[in-house]
């Protein structure tokens, strides 16, 4: 079997490493002209971690990220809703991770080039057009240059070229431009104080203004290096530009909103003023699709389910498509009940967590302890009951996947090797 992959992010060599540790042959194709470190932090969580340790990646993954102690919940004062343990400090079997997106991409590519070898994996290879038949698939490919670069064939086509998918769009010519829901986010990395032990996630605010603050760097020593993200909704009468996460932004677009969030225990204005570079990025997702499987083409991480980045799911969710789907061709009788499969497990539990994001996921308590107190609150539990915070939490967890009890009795995807 031989699997041709659109797109080299978190989710493509994801599933390059998934398909060569089952023996499957795999080749990604990219069309950035150079596959290099970009963007800023992310979180991975438990059911994530867990398949890239199963990938034996565990070792460099320590090496490079911070194993995330504990969540906490705030409002725009600074005063805690909710706080939990996370990962291995709240009893699972696996770490939560928070890395530097860039950083975790070139250990994937690392390892596949090592792995499957340096030809595995093609830059500047922008997929023009795909086409499937009962046997196999086929792309089209140009560089940045608009020049022919041929084609290639697979067994299997899977498209991981993200919310821009050309080859989700060949399926659904009518479906436009991502859905935008008046929120921008203003994203960055800063050397300050460390804050809450130094191994602490914050979200503080409420959906209409929001901020995220947590460290990525385990080498950073003294200070911290802070991945922090600000967000501010706007008029529904506003018009904002195509979203891309390597563009510009402006302190003065967002930073006056913040001026007065100093908590004490973390100075938001001064760790936004501490960015060498503010990325911006219209909040966006896409509506769910009643199919991802067209033939022997289908689709995995953004280019099938992109959601808003609430719960620190995004990337998450493409790894574990990734090894759902390499599982599936490594263990169903053919490569079409293979497909059906992932997408019978897949596509659901996505579908869900899009429009659980919507609605602000576990995040919820936080815009109903603003509706609740909007002036503050002296004790959290006079606004939000226990069973109320608990049940926010707790529900999540269980549609994203990473209900601790579930995920630790939950049998491996590292299946046996297509080879035996």
């Amino acid at each position: 079997m031989r699997v041709i992959i659109a797109g080299g992010g978190l989710g493509g060599l994801t599933l390059a490493l998934s398909l060569h540790a089952v023996g499957i042959e795999a080749e990604v194709f990219e069309a950035a002209p150079e596959l290099k470190p970009v963007g800023v932090g992310i979180n991975l969580l438990p059911h994530a971690a867990r398949e890239l340790i199963e990938l034996d990646l565990g070792e460099v993954l320590a090496e490079n990220a911070i194993p995330t102690e504990a969540l906490m919940y705030a409002n725009r004062f600074g005063q805690e809703i909710w706080r939990e343990p996370r990962g291995r400090f709240a009893g699972y079997d696996w770490p939560q991770y928070s890395i530097h997106r860039g950083t975790l991409q070139m250990l994937l590519l690392d390892a596949v080039k090592a792995r499957l070898g340096e030809a595995a994996v093609h830059a500047n290879r922008q997929v023009v057009r795909a086409e499937t038949s009962d046997t196999g698939a086929r792309i089209w490919l140009k560089d940045a240059s608009g020049a022919d670069r041929g084609a290639a064939e697979g067994d299997v086509l899977v498209a991981c070229d993200g919310i821009h998918s050309v080859i989700r769009a060949q399926f659904y010519p009518d479906e436009g431009p991502p859905k935008w829901n008046q929120r921008v986010l203003w994203r960055g990395i800063s050397r300050a104080e460390p804050f809450l032990g130094g191994a602490t996630m914050i979200m503080a605010g409420h959906q209409d203004q929001k901020f995220v603050a947590y460290p990525i760097d385990p080498h950073a020593g003294d200070r911290s290096t802070i991945n922090w993200i600000a967000e501010l909704r706007f008029p529904e009468t506003d018009v904002w530009t195509r979203e891309d996460w390597n563009r510009g932004g402006r302190l003065d677009d967002f930073l006056p909103r913040f001026e007065d969030w100093d908590f004490g225990w973390l100075d938001v204005p001064g760790v936004i003023r501490a960015a060498e570079k503010v990325y911006e990025y219209p909040l966006v997702d896409r509506d769910p699709i009643e199919r991802w499987t067209f033939g022997r083409i289908t689709l995995l991480g953004d280019a099938a389910h992109p959601m808003y980045p609430i719960g620190s799911n995004g990337a998450s969710q493409a790894i574990l498509d990734a090894r759902t789907l390499a599982f599936d061709l490594a263990t169903a009788p053919g490569i079409d009940e293979a497909l059906a499969r992932y997408e019978a497990a897949r596509r659901p539990a996505t579908t869900r967590l899009v429009l659980l994001n919507r609605g602000n996921g576990p995040e919820q308590v936080m815009q109903l302890a603003h509706e609740r107190a909007p002036s503050g609150f002296a004790d959290v539990h006079q606004v939000l009951s226990q069973a109320e915070l608990e049940a926010s939490a707790g529900e999540y967890k269980k549609a994203a996947g990473f209900d601790r009890d579930a995920l630790n009795k939950r049998a491996s995807l590292s299946a046996p090797s297509a080879r035996q």
